[in-house]
């Protein structure tokens, strides 16, 4: 077995040349070579996994810039693989834990093989009887960060008004189901006609439009909420969180998940009427899906559970092979993905 011999593989890998200001480009990474080893050093509990899927996600632009005060997560290496969650199956551990052949999801690189030194901050994957690539999105990361966002910092009743901005995205798509079975009326705005039917279509928003299309924002929730706004799950910040906060109820509650806009702005927009969350006495927090972790499992079954009812569906965009990385990753800043994207490293 190669895991017991320790072979040198070749190891193909996405790595960062130069850090990024603005807006991030292709050329910003690079597809290169290196070797890996399938073996962990004896006495270690390390293991080694041969990654499957890796996963696009916003936050992964943060990681792209050189930060003068650290952020909430370090930034990327030059010169090494990229890194965020991703797929695996287990090819060689030192970690009673876990064995050859598992099949496992957590923070791994971008690249074909990846050394966890500590296996403990990964997940095991329970139900292999779904598509692998969803422990990338509804059963993984994003699914956590909407079931958490919305059921717990969102706190909904039934009958609440729901808005969710990049609805379509891999959180978004979720959010809006969520709301549907808590017996809520839900509305998503996406930047496509494609994506504004699939949210109707497929996922079963009550209403949704293509804010591209809307010349005035504030009219546009006026008219699909014109009692106001109970909840919003915010994804975009910028124009769009200010014409939400003319529009929220009294007591209404505004889970922050991300701000997309202004992750390639060099300086981030204002937003201008923040003196409505004392006046509608609203409570809008920040949330990090990393506090949840230890509720996954919980959450692995409830979400189990809809996907085998048919209660919640999902999309996914799959760019196949490490190489066409780059370009998924740049594509979400300008919502080329329909779906959840993710990559392809090796098919099981």
């Amino acid at each position: 077995m190669a895991s017991a011999a320790g072979d040198e593989v070749p190891n193909k890998m996405v790595i960062l040349k130069r850090y990024v200001t603005g807006f991030p480009s292709e050329d910003d990474m690079e597809v290169v070579t290196g070797t890996a080893r399938l073996a962990v050093p004896p006495g270690s509990p390390a293991m080694v996994v041969k990654n499957l899927y890796v996963s696009c996600d916003p936050y992964m632009r943060g990681r792209m810039t050189k930060h003068e005060r650290p952020s909430y997560v370090p930034d990327f290496v030059l010169g090494e693989a990229l890194v965020n969650f991703g797929v695996g199956k287990v090819m060689a551990s030192g970690h009673p834990d876990y064995k050859v052949g598992d099949l496992v999801w957590g923070m791994t690189g971008w690249e074909e093989y990846t050394l966890v030194p500590k296996p403990e901050t990964f997940f095991k994957i329970n139900h292999p009887e779904f598509p692998l690539s969803y422990y990338t999105g509804v059963l993984g990361m994003p699914g956590l960060t909407a079931w958490a966002g919305f059921l717990d910092v969102g706190k909904p009743k039934k009958g609440d008004y729901v808005f969710v901005s990049a609805a379509s995205g891999a959180v978004g798509q979720l959010v809006g189901q969520l709301a549907k079975l808590t017996g809520c009326y839900v509305v998503g705005s996406a930047g496509s006609d494609e994506k504004v039917n699939l949210l109707k279509t497929k996922f079963g928003f009550d209403e949704t439009f293509n804010y591209k299309k809307e010349e005035d924002l504030d009219a546009a929730l006026r008219r699909y909420f014109p009692d106001g706004i109970d909840i919003y799950f915010e994804n975009v910040g910028g124009p769009t969180l200010e014409a939400v906060l003319d529009n929220m109820r009294n007591h209404g509650r505004i889970p922050v998940c991300g701000m997309i806009s202004q992750y390639n702005l060099e300086e981030p927009e204002g937003v201008h009427n923040l003196f409505q969350v004392v006046a509608k006495r609203l409570r809008m927090e920040g949330f990090m899906v990393f506090d949840y972790f230890n509720q996954y499992y919980k959450f692995e079954e409830e979400m189990a559970g809809y996907l085998k009812e048919g209660k919640i569906t999902y999309v996914e965009d799959i760019a196949e092979g490490l190489e066409k990385g780059p370009a998924a990753l740049i594509g979400l800043f300008t919502g080329r993905n329909v779906g959840k994207q993710l990559v392809a490293v090796a098919r099981e």
